[in-house]
């Protein structure tokens, strides 16, 4: 991922296996990582159980937040394309409890098909 990707928000893959590492104190026993975006510091992350939004704080980012949402809460989802102005797709998932979506917003690199996807076929199980 490059700075500049970062700087405008845009999220890009990363290694589920690097991910599987950090998360060994959250995760569930025999949950695994199986897909993971990254956001400068910041990341999101797909397990076999649930969506995970991570918020490092801070001038550190010692200080994290890790906002766990089972996949039965997310009540619908939506992507956005990029187009030949517009260059970054977006990602909008709304959870039963909250107004407002989670938005994340990725680059061309990256296939907001294959997001969409991933989320799609843990969400209508």
């Amino acid at each position: 991922m490059g700075l500049l990707d970062g700087v405008l928000g845009n999220a890009s893959k990363i290694d589920p296996a690097k991910i599987q590492q950090e998360f060994s104190q959250i995760l569930a026993p025999e949950e695994r990582v199986e897909h993971a975006y990254q956001l400068i510091r910041d990341y999101f992350v797909f397990t076999d159980k649930r969506f995970v939004l991570v918020d490092k704080q801070g001038l550190t980012g010692s200080k994290v937040e890790y906002h766990s949402i089972p996949y039965k809460s997310i009540t619908h989802f939506s992507v956005e394309t990029a187009g030949t102005f517009d260059l970054d797709a977006e990602l909008k998932i709304l959870i039963s409890s909250t107004a407002a979506p989670i938005q994340k917003q990725f680059n061309k690199k990256l296939s907001i098909y294959e997001v969409q996807s991933v989320l799609a076929s843990y969400v209508l199980k």
